[in-house]
């Protein structure tokens, strides 16, 4: 609510305007008030008003030199001049000093609170204005892939900048660059070198936005009109561009890949994919190196995995063909010396990297966490022998196909306790994705793509869903003004909860108590569809 202070040399006028407007029911804070200029500069410093009315005529310290000090001291705090004296010079003046109104007393209270909403709609479009200008390429694109940002305030801030943000299709490509498989030496020239080769061949390939997310990492947010051609560009991207640029750069590169969304707020989750992806693309080539060198120090080694067919049994084969495929499967790992030989360790290692990167895809479970990768890994280090080759390999197929078995109602549980939650929690105006995901125990950014997944929805669309949906309910239902329903539907500011409720359903709070519920008959006997966000 927007603070109100008032100075003026008239104890009656103080008074009465103290008393005949009940402040809180309009939205407003009455921090106090002065009988003169002199008198109200400290509590003005102190209590920073929004809104400051003040009287011209007054002893010691005049309402025009008042208000020249408050313009540069607190240029933000509008202000409403009140005088008894019709002159043009007057009000000539109080214009040169940037006064927000001027009007003549006696003023009735209802004028003055027309003209204190007035004031305070100014100073919020003034905030909103300045909110956009803060923006900028790199906190847009990281708000939208952090799933920070609503669709509504990424076009506005796009629109801020230039920028137009609307597309069909969405994916997002991210680019880590190393000079050296150490992550705590980076050489800025070579990185920015491989930065210039990478952007000149994406540039060739596809449409979209970058930013640069840290020093080593840039993120690409490529868009495009049909989904089919941007699976296509993607899979260039992946299978042919990635292997050739790691030959070309002169540092150690790793990419990731999220999948084709059709939504804005679809970014998050695309962004979230190519992380995951990102890290299995560089752990299969810090393992890809590490066994053509253990190839390279076994003469005579030829073991072969063929790859493609384990990820083939595994989305298609049943508990009834385990043990026989996997002793099949493994028969060349019986030329592997396990004792004398790193290379069948290797083998084992880089299967399991992409039966993992291909179980997540697959089966949109499971969590491919650096904690998973190294159990996995420590039980291949177990393995001394053939036997136990083919128990580690039919070991990780049944925990993958736990995944696949649980990826239908895992979630289902997951999503409906985290519904429950935010309807519980939602006048919590600090109720936030971290709250949910502790509340259902797993970590924010698994609990922000699953949600994503499951319900076509961000977490913050549908927090925001419910409470307009609540403040629906309690328009109809009550009497209570907007500003207490927002208190109530968890938004600690009326006016951000005004804009947001005419955003989300196309009307006015009052609009919207006089013609019913959106979908009902209204009394000119016209049927109001229901706002498509809410739908």
């Amino acid at each position: 609510m927007k603070k109100v202070m008032l100075v003026d040399d008239e104890i009656v006028i103080r008074e009465n305007i103290r008393v005949c407007i009940d402040w809180e029911k309009e939205g407003f804070i009455y921090c106090g008030d002065a009988p003169d200029g002199e008198v109200a500069l400290p509590l003005i410093e102190k209590w920073a008003p929004d809104i400051l009315i003040t009287d011209i005529k007054m002893p010691f310290m005049n309402g025009l030199e008042l208000s020249s000090i408050v313009r540069q001291r607190l240029p933000d705090t509008k202000i409403i001049i009140l005088s008894g004296h019709d002159e043009f010079s007057y009000a000539r003046s109080a214009l040169q000093i940037g006064v927000e109104e001027y009007c003549l007393k006696p003023v009735h209270s209802l004028d003055l609170i027309k003209l204190l909403h007035s004031v305070g709609d100014k100073i919020d479009h003034e905030r909103r204005l300045k909110e956009r200008k803060a923006y900028t390429r790199e906190k847009l694109f990281g708000d939208l892939c952090g799933g920070l940002i609503t669709t509504t305030e990424a076009i506005e801030a796009a629109a801020s900048l230039s920028l137009n943000v609307i597309s069909s299709r969405y994916a997002v490509l991210i680019c880590d660059l190393r000079c050296s498989e150490s992550a705590e030496y980076t050489d800025a020239a070579s990185i920015m070198q491989a930065e210039r080769i990478i952007d000149d061949k994406l540039s060739d390939t596809v449409s979209g936005w970058s930013f640069k997310r840290s020093r080593t990492e840039k993120v690409w947010i490529i868009h495009g009109d049909s989904a089919s051609d941007l699976t296509a560009t993607l899979d260039h991207i992946r299978h042919k561009l990635v292997p050739h640029l790691e030959n070309e750069l002169p540092c150690a590169v790793s990419f990731g890949v999220g999948s084709v969304q059709d939504r804005l707020q679809g970014i998050h989750l695309s962004f979230l994919e190519a992380e995951e992806d990102r890290n299995l693309h560089r752990l299969t080539k810090i393992n890809q190196k590490e066994l053509w060198n253990a190839a390279g120090r076994s003469a005579g080694t030829t073991a072969y995995l063929d790859r493609a067919r384990f990820i083939e049994f595994l989305k298609i084969g049943t508990v009834s063909q385990l043990q026989e495929f996997v002793r099949d499967f493994a028969a060349n790992l019986m030329e592997v010396d396990w004792k004398t030989s790193m290379y069948g360790y290797y083998l084992l290692n880089e299967l399991m990297l992409e039966s993992l990167q291909e179980a997540k895809k697959g089966f949109r479970s499971g969590e491919v966490s650096d904690s998973l990768v190294a159990e996995l890994q420590g039980e291949i280090r177990k393995v001394s022998s053939w036997e136990e080759s083919c128990r580690f390999l039919a070991d990780l197929l049944e925990q993958l196909w736990t995944w696949r078995a649980d990826a239908a109602n895992k979630y289902s549980d997951i999503i409906a306790k985290v519904k429950s939650f935010i309807q519980q929690q939602y006048v919590n105006d600090r109720l936030s994705l971290q709250d949910a995901a502790e509340h259902v125990r797993v970590s924010p950014s698994h609990l922000s793509k699953v949600f994503s997944q499951e319900t076509d929805q961000t977490f913050i669309e549908y927090l925001t869903q419910t409470r307009i949906r609540k403040a629906m309910e309690l328009l109809q239902a009550t009497n209570d003004k907007s500003y207490e329903i927002a208190y109530q539907v968890g938004y600690n500011d009326a006016h951000y909860f005004s804009n947001l409720f005419k955003k989300m359903t196309g009307m006015t709070t009052r609009e919207f108590r006089r013609q019913g519920m959106p979908g009902s008959r209204s009394a000119e006997g016209e049927y109001h569809d229901s706002p498509e966000r809410l739908a």
